[in-house]
């Protein structure tokens, strides 16, 4: 098998170095007479394969076959352009019998027919076939590459769905490339046929102009002697060429114009010639004009009942009951046996969806959400860094019917219900009056909502509110969501994707941070906390430049983000306020810093640290300090000594989990600074102020 395999390899550059001899060293007349039947037949093999195929893919390599014999056909056209010019006064046979008998038999001896007739033949192919074919080519192209994203997302789509597996989406994605590259290797493979055609002109030119000169200059022929001995063989020799040409053609036009089918070409346009209806008419139409006085009688009756009597036998085939198969005898379910596919799901997030739901995922009518899901992917995949797996969406009937459930690692993270038929008016704040409908509560941001019909939309745009549909409510959770609980999402393979993109960029960088001597495990627990903080993996190679520096010193995960998170201020800060805009900060009264400090000193363990009572007084002073900022949508950052950060970041994820805490060495000296409260400042919250603080030591 291997000796097979390597022969089969070495055959195609041989064949190529035999085409180079052919049309540099001269051959004699009967292997010219071989290589011309080889063309042929190697001409009627691509036609059939062409007729045969059920689809233009199943042909794949027909641009690249087209190419090949293309070159071949003109190698022989001068391998016989010398033999004719050299040996043409020798007789019509000189050339070989093959140019011979298609300059004799064919088209009788006469040069002026032959002449028509490849003329004719030139038209037919130049003109109608190749010019079709090309055009053809040209805008199936063009379309293909235009269909080629929404095909890629509808695929997306399907396996979001679960409509297919990964490996089959897999095959349909290799399946729109190659068709893409198809169409656009066909459109300049017709320019190989039209060129390959108007070469075919210039050849006979020159082989007539040749002989009509060395006939008798070398020869001493006479003029009539050498315009009829070589343009018979001049002609002969370019039908011997366009014949094949014509069939390259032919197949051309019929890959091109081809549409995918289970049959192949013959049975496709059989299946849809094969209707009684098609032939009734044409028996009525033939039989009428074959009784009209003088038409052709003794052809076109004949004609007429050949027609009515596949008509007749189309029906009565119609008309047959459909063969029963019979089924297969089922095999025994052994009921014992439990696989692990009920067992085990494969898909990290899913999203479950009550029977009344199921229209926002069906295909029949455009499946709303399942392209608002691809967006999501998308656009979160961009934020975050790294690709957010699929999510899989299913039906689930213990859920009621509107209801539908956000699942993240086996950990529900949304629920809500929703109404398909309805759309959601959402008061942002600028609304007004009061809307008609079911009053409800947005899942994602929990402002203060109505589900209204899907005609008082305009009039609810007109008074304020902001009105969505329900698709757009669960991809705007489900974004949330995912976008809350990236952490769960990043595993070891992610985080080694990201590294080997970043080392085809960067290799000495991903060579001196893992796996030595920072392992995959650990490095996955350091950027895993960095989402839980809410900095991206955007810039991983910042990221990872600060973990190389920083992992020379320490290999504990919770150390290094604490050490990086100063080198990675500057992409915190950016979320929060532009260039030129000052960064608005909270802080806490240096006393109770101190006092946090305190407690984190006497226990090491870096648990339980605030006394609850006095966590709950902070929470509440940085809840009505922060009310104004969260109402004007001006986003902050609380800013305290590097010691307490995790355990203040900690006691404020509960209450205010989109608001950073930063330590004071995670600021650059160069930008400026917006103290808008001091949490625990007596003239501030009295609530705390005046009051001493207490912490808890160990």
């Amino acid at each position: 098998m291997k000796l097979l395999a390597n022969s089969r390899q070495a055959a195609l550059p041989a064949a190529i170095l035999l085409l180079v001899l052919v049309m540099v060293v001269p051959i004699p007349a009967f292997l010219l007479d071989i290589f011309f039947v080889t063309n042929i037949a190697i001409s009627l093999a691509v036609l059939m394969v062409a007729l045969n195929a059920q689809k233009p893919l199943d042909f794949s390599s027909f641009p690249t076959v087209l190419l090949f014999t293309t070159l071949f056909r003109l190698g022989l056209n001068v391998a016989s352009t010398r033999v004719v010019l050299v040996h043409g006064h020798e007789g019509e046979a000189a050339a070989g019998h093959v140019i011979e008998a298609f300059g004799s038999f064919l088209i009788g001896g006469d040069y002026i027919v032959g002449i028509f007739v490849f003329a004719i033949l030139m038209v037919i192919n130049l003109i109608v076939v190749t010019k079709g074919a090309g055009r053809v080519s040209e805008v199936s192209a063009r379309f293909t590459l235009d269909a080629l994203p929404g095909k890629q997302m509808a695929i997306d789509a399907d396996l979001n769905a679960g409509l297919m597996t990964p490996d089959e989406a897999k095959k349909r994605r290799v399946e729109v490339a190659t068709e893409a590259d198809f169409y656009g290797s066909m459109d300049g493979s017709s320019k190989f046929v039209k060129g390959d055609a108007i070469a075919a002109i210039l050849i006979l030119a020159a082989n007539i102009i040749g002989g009509l000169i060395l006939g008798p200059v070398s020869h001493g022929l006479s003029i009539a002697d050498a315009a009829k001995t070589y343009t018979l063989l001049a002609i002969g020799d370019a039908l011997v060429a366009q014949l094949p040409a014509l069939m390259l053609s032919i197949a051309a036009a019929a890959i091109v114009t081809r549409v995918s089918s289970e049959k192949d070409l013959a049975g496709q346009i059989g299946s849809q010639f094969g209707s009684p209806r098609t032939w009734a008419p044409v028996a009525g139409i033939l039989g009428l004009l074959g009784v009209l006085p003088g038409m052709p009688h003794m052809i076109l009756l004949p004609a007429a009942g050949i027609a009515g009597f596949a008509a007749w036998k189309l029906h009565k085939i119609a008309q047959r009951p459909a063969p029963i198969e019979e089924a297969a005898p089922a095999e025994p379910i052994d009921q014992s046996r439990i696989g692990w596919e009920e067992v085990t799901d494969g898909m990290l997030v899913n999203l479950d969806i009550g029977y009344g739901l199921v229209p926002l995922v069906d295909e029949r009518k455009g499946a709303p959400l399942m392209a608002r899901i691809t967006g999501v992917r998308r656009q979160l995949s961009k934020e975050l860094g790294f690709v957010v797996p699929q999510v899989k969406v299913r039906d689930d009937i213990n859920l009621a019917p509107y209801t539908y459930r956000l699942v993240v690692g086996g950990v529900v993270v949304g629920e809500d219900q929703v109404s398909p038929d309805e759309m959601l008016a959402l008061d942002t704040g600028t609304g007004f009056g009061e809307l008609k409908g079911k009053k409800a509560k947005d899942p994602t941001f929990g402002l203060d909502a109505t589900w209204i019909a899907p005609g008082d939309a305009d009039a609810a745009t007109g008074a304020g509110f902001l009105v969505v549909d329900s698709g757009t409510v669960i991809a705007t959770h489900l974004n949330h969501a995912l976008g809350a609980n990236a952490a769960d999402m990043l595993g070891a393979d992610e985080v080694q994707a990201l590294l080997e993109g970043l080392k085809e960029r960067n290799p000495q960088l991903v060579a001196s941070l893992c796996p030595s001597p920072l392992s995959l495990t650990t490095l996955t627990s350091v950027l895993k906390a960095l989402l839980n903080e809410g900095i991206t993996l955007k810039e991983f190679r910042r990221i990872a430049a600060a973990v190389a520096v920083i992992a020379q010193r320490t290999q504990d995960a919770e150390e290094i983000v604490e050490l990086i998170r100063p080198e990675l201020g500057p992409l915190i800060i950016q979320k929060l306020c532009g260039v030129r805009e000052p960064l608005r900060v909270m802080t806490l009264e240096g006393g109770l810093e101190g006092l946090l400090g305190q407690a984190m000193r006497a226990d090491p363990s870096r648990r339980h640290v605030i006394e609850p009572d006095l966590g709950r007084r902070i929470v509440d002073a940085l809840q009505r300090a922060a009310q104004p900022m969260i109402a004007e949508a001006k986003p902050f950052a609380l800013v305290v000594q590097p010691a307490i950060r995790v355990a203040v970041r900690k006691l404020v994820k509960t209450v205010l989990p989109d608001t950073p805490v930063m330590s004071f060495f995670e600021v650059p000296e160069d930008k400026a600074v917006e103290v808008v409260a001091v949490i625990g400042a007596n003239d501030t919250h009295p609530a705390i102020g005046g009051h001493q603080p207490q912490a808890l030591a160990a």
